[in-house]
């Protein structure tokens, strides 16, 4: 007489091997339903703004002339006396020139603006 019965292996449980879309699982598509959401929220409410402001911003600095008004990030209001392709020139008073970066211009002014802030 043994001691140790014998010991059977069972039957593995049948795999579900059927599949939707993209080959996925079809019990496990609703798992990925959410991230799916909100990847398409994060787009429309985050992203796609702001690609929108990026090419409005590249617009104007590729717009900016002579006698352009303009504000600068730090503030700073002038009248544009030259242009180059990486700097400009800002009249901030009679006589007084500044160089600033293109970069750095934030806001395009109305002519005549300038005169009437004064």
């Amino acid at each position: 007489m043994s001691i140790i019965s014998s010991a059977y292996a069972q039957t593995a449980p049948a795999a579900n091997t059927a599949t939707g879309l993209f080959g996925l699982n079809p019990n496990n598509l609703g798992t990925i339903v959410p991230f799916i959401l909100m990847f398409a929220v994060l787009y429309f409410l985050m992203i796609r703004p702001q690609m929108k402001r990026q090419k409005e911003q590249k617009a104007m600095m590729e717009s900016l002339g002579k006698g352009d008004e303009v504000v600068t990030a730090g503030g700073i209001l002038g009248k544009i006396t030259k242009v180059t392709d990486l700097y400009i020139t800002l009249e901030i008073a009679s006589g007084t020139e500044v160089v600033v970066q293109k970069g750095s211009v934030t806001t395009l002014l109305p002519k005549g603006t300038i005169k009437t802030a004064l």
